[in-house]
């Protein structure tokens, strides 16, 4: 006998509740342009910058917060491009595909 067999028993009458499934990327503005993601070098060390998002500047915030917890890895956010330590191209663009952005790759 299961968990919800036990509950059927204690709460005979109870209808349980259908909840729907929000998605996260929801809440983050979605743009018909894409978000450029570039390669740089900067003192020797490989970064990813990503640019081009139009929406509010607390959603890139928030998007910045999020690829960087995901990849475990440091980043900033300035000038309106999210900085990412080390070269991250493939699993961020993967990452943006999967929440509904476009997303370019320039150079390299």
């Amino acid at each position: 006998m299961d968990l919800q067999d036990q509950l059927k028993n204690l709460f005979p009458e109870h209808e349980p509740e259908i909840v729907e499934k929000q998605d996260k990327a929801s809440d983050i503005w979605l743009q018909d342009d894409p978000i450029l993601c570039k390669y740089e070098k900067r003192k020797g060390k490989p970064i990813t910058i990503l640019e081009g998002y139009t929406g509010a500047t607390e959603d890139f915030k928030l998007l910045a917060k999020e690829l960087k917890q995901k990849l475990s890895v440091g980043g900033s956010f300035k000038d309106d491009k999210i900085i990412i330590q080390g070269d991250y191209r493939d699993k961020i663009m993967a990452m943006l595909k999967e929440k509904g952005f476009n997303v370019k790759r320039v150079g390299g």
